[in-house]
């Protein structure tokens, strides 16, 4: 095999402003998602504040309205006892009768009964239209077990031994505030839920940009390099003291990053769906993906699906997405290890399964909920964008789902992708 002076050797690099570009891009990216748990952060805290502040407000409010009917209460319980023992003049039993009266005003539903235990007066205390004397009695032993849970019996004084009891029940204003903290709270909650369901949405559009940008500035950088490699491809053929099975790998590796520019470039656009032969796709990604990784990494296929069976995907996005699950398998073997990739029909769902198992470390429980979110990865390499961009190629592009369906630290993981076969 011929060598290359270096007047020959190929030259291209990222123009400062353009890598500058990309730095920009990926801080934007990994700010827009740091911050969205800030907000979320302060959003809940200030509910929380509002809402304990509410509570001990109202609260003492209701303590303070408790106290004042409590009042209220004795002093009618004083009215009826003055009021009974009519030794007074007129003058003071009207004034005596107006203070009973006054109770009426703060709408304290109250009941008196006698030195004999049975209701003689009542206050504020509303029967049905029409009703009977019989259903009159029953509502009102009714109302008075009821006040009796709630309130101890005010004593009235009679004379001679014998004592009356006045029970209550709070007023309709006072039952009103004890809820309206709970309400509050509802409508608080409410207007947080819909604050954050806005800034979500708002955040989302903003992330799908920064998304969009970074991946055609990203097609954009790799065109230059791209172009110089197919010269220098040409340039190789026609040497003949250079093998020409280099070559062919090497143009192997050129296409495959045209495609992966494609691939970028088309971030923010529909894609197209056409109906491939799934096991072949995946067969034929595998034998070239198994070439540029770890050699002591076996790759082993499970077709279960009839022969030729079709699944409308979009073959580049797919490859993808497969490409972003075995080489998180390959580091999570060290380079060492078995990827088994088992392709199963559902039929009842009308669905095709895709397992990818393999052997490596496993994933922790407290990382299960967070290896999908952008920005988060165990490596110190990397953005932490790989699996990110695969849900949402299979979910938002294909209608699929990508979950991890089993993993063990130490013994390996299962990511599953469920594609519809429709």
């Amino acid at each position: 095999m011929s060598t290359v002076n270096d007047e020959k050797r190929p030259r291209f690099f990222l123009h400062p402003v353009a890598l500058l570009n990309s730095l920009r891009l990926r801080r934007t990216l990994l700010d827009t998602y740091g911050q969205k748990n800030s907000y979320k952060f302060l959003i809940g805290l200030n509910l929380f504040l509002i809402s304990v502040g509410s509570l001990f407000y109202t609260s003492d409010l209701v303590t303070k309205l408790e106290e004042r009917e409590l009042r209220q209460v004795k002093l009618y319980a004083e009215g009826l006892r003055y009021a009974i023992n009519s030794d007074f003049d007129e003058d003071f039993n009207v004034v005596m009768q107006n203070i009973i009266e006054a109770n009426s005003f703060y709408e304290i539903p109250a009941i008196y009964l006698d030195e004999n235990n049975m209701p003689a007066a009542h206050n504020n205390i509303s029967f049905p239209e029409n009703a009977s004397p019989e259903a009159i009695e029953r509502l009102l032993e009714e109302r008075l077990n009821q006040m009796k849970e709630e309130h101890a019996p005010i004593a009235v004084e009679l004379g001679d031994g014998r004592t009356g009891y006045v029970y209550y029940s709070n007023s309709f204003l006072l039952t009103q505030l004890k809820y309206y903290p709970y309400i509050q709270l509802s409508g608080l909650f409410l207007i947080g839920f819909l604050a954050y369901l806005a800034f979500s949405s708002a955040r989302r559009a903003e992330q799908n940009r920064v998304w969009v940008g970074l991946a055609k500035e990203t097609a954009h950088q790799l065109g230059t390099p791209l172009s110089s490699l197919m010269a220098w491809i040409e340039y190789f053929r026609s040497d003949p003291d250079f093998d020409p099975a280099i070559a062919e790998e090497l143009e192997k590796d050129v296409q495959r990053l045209e495609m992966i520019t494609t691939r970028f470039s088309n971030i923010g656009s529909v894609p197209t769906l056409k109906e491939e032969n799934l096991a072949q796709v995946i067969t034929e990604f595998v034998t070239y993906l198994q070439k540029r990784v770890s050699s002591k990494v076996a790759f082993h296929i499970d077709n279960q699906l009839t022969e030729g069976q079709t699944v409308l995907i979009n073959r580049n996005l797919f490859e993808w997405v497969v490409e972003n699950i075995c080489k998180n398998a390959v580091d999570a073997m060290a380079g060492i290890g078995e990827i088994r990739i088992t392709i199963i029909p559902h039929k009842p769902q009308k669905e095709v399964f895709i397992d990818i198992q393999d052997n490596g470390k496993g994933i922790s429980k407290s990382n299960l909920q967070k290896i999908f979110s952008p920005g988060f990865s165990t490596k110190k390499r990397g953005w932490g964008l790989g699996l990110t961009l695969a849900k949402r190629i299979i979910e938002n592009y294909h209608n699929g789902k990508l979950f991890v369906k089993s993993s063990e630290p130490g013994k390996g993981t299962t990511f599953r992708i469920v594609l519809r076969d429709e």
